[in-house]
């Protein structure tokens, strides 16, 4: 059953919508609801403007990307079925439990060499443990650069790990600070490479690349790679992908709808705990969002806060995203044009680097409760959030080969360079 704050119907009629047809060409193979009968878990795509992706997201299923209009999903035969009720005529573009199931027996079929490692030949994706053990191995080859430290703890008790990278690291100076974080979603272990190309890159290039000496020397930065660390491991356990997006709190809490700003304030997240985009029983319910947040605040000193910039790394999609997400304003209470119009220029100038699209985060749909909206909207940080490879991909959007990881990360490189350069 949806259970957010109006109905599909409602939704619909709010938005003047009768009739969402799919203006995409349908992939060999697949079919439209009325050819055959729904999968447990069908992906499904369909065209839409604004408003109507808006109607989707609204509706409780699990969006998976974005890319040229077409918005990606998943929805179960019930969700179908209201779907079609509401006048919404998605395609068929897959299975999921079929996809995930030939996903996870890529490489002749061969099982994981243990049960917490990821399926095999994507071994080179970080653990939990392995994320840890670098971090470690990082703060011992660069003891005066690199610090580790535990900002909390998960729903099943994993420290929330973060590095500190500075020329003094061991010494809290009075610089401008900046935060990358990764991996609020479960199933998006590309972030996690990610953060952890930020970390190998401003540690061991240091001796060796002058701008990242200058960036190092004149900043204080900080970089959490697994803020979700229960999900990531559940999302992998017994060697196999799970497509989980939420923590292990029950049935799950989104962590990107569980931040305390503009929390459940706009259709834009989930009250049924069994929903994707689930945002909790309140602001910073879950231990997780909780610890983060916690770790910002620390960083207010004297009512001025250090952090001036973050980057918050999910996928799929090739986007660069700025707040905010529960509004399609421009200007509000909280944002001038002045602060907007900054937004927009960086984030374009990050984009023209990688070929992401950059976009306020509305433009997507709506979302509440989301980290950008927090970081600038309680503490004024210049956050953005990065939905990194692919562009699009049903179940492999999320789990890429890991072949691309190299290649996929340092594709970020300039534009983690001009995050922290602007970080002033």
């Amino acid at each position: 059953m949806f259970t957010k704050r109006r109905t599909w119907t409602g939704l619909v009629a709010a938005v003047g919508l009768a009739v969402l047809a799919t203006a995409t060409s349908v992939p060999a193979g697949a079919q439209t609801g009325d050819q055959a009968a729904a999968p447990a878990r069908g992906i499904y795509s369909v065209q839409a403007d604004k408003a109507q992706r808006n109607a989707i997201e609204a509706g409780g299923v699990d969006v998976l990307g974005q890319r040229g209009g077409a918005t990606e999903f998943v929805a179960t035969p019930q969700q179908l079925d209201e779907l079609r009720a509401a006048g919404i005529a998605p395609t068929q573009i897959g299975d999921l439990d079929k996809q995930l199931a030939e996903r996870n027996s890529r490489n002749g079929g061969k099982a994981a060499a243990k049960a917490d490692e990821f399926p095999a030949g994507d071994e080179a994706y970080h653990t939990y443990d392995e994320v840890n053990a670098e971090l470690e191995k990082a703060a011992t080859d660069h003891p005066d650069l690199a610090a580790v430290s535990s900002i909390g703890k998960s729903v099943e008790g994993r420290d929330l790990n973060m590095i500190k990278i500075s020329d003094n690291a061991g010494t809290d100076e009075d610089e401008p600070e900046v935060l990358f974080n990764c991996n609020q979603h479960a199933r998006e272990h590309l972030t996690t490479e990610m953060c952890m190309r930020v970390v190998s890159r401003l540690t061991d290039g240091y001796e060796t690349d002058a701008k990242v000496k200058e960036m190092v020397d004149g900043k204080e930065i900080w970089v959490v790679p697994m803020v979700n660390p229960d999900g990531a491991m559940y999302d992998i356990e017994g060697g196999e992908y799970k497509m989980w997006r939420k923590n292990r709190d029950g049935e799950g809490t989104d962590l990107n709808r569980n931040w305390d700003y503009k929390w459940g304030c706009c259709d834009g997240s989930d009250t049924d705990p069994g929903g994707e985009t689930y945002r909790g029983t309140a602001g910073f319910s879950a231990p997780e969002t909780k610890a983060l947040s916690d770790f910002v605040l620390s960083r207010n000193v004297n009512g001025a806060q250090q952090i001036k910039a973050h980057i918050d790394f999910h996928t799929y999609s090739e986007l660069v995203l700025w707040p905010f997400g529960h509004t399609d304003e421009t200007v509000t209470e909280d944002m001038t044009q002045e602060e907007y119009d900054r937004f927009e220029t960086i984030g374009k100038e990050m984009a023209g680097t990688n070929d992401y699209t950059p976009m306020q985060s509305s433009g997507l749909y709506i979302t509440d409760g989301d980290s950008n909206g927090w970081m600038w909207g309680s503490q004024k940080i210049l956050s953005y959030t990065f939905e990194m490879y692919p562009g699009q991909g049903g179940v492999d959007g999320f789990y890429p080969p890991a072949s691309v990881i190299e290649e996929q990360t340092s594709r970020n490189d300039a534009a983690v360079d001009i995050l922290i350069q602007n970080a002033a």
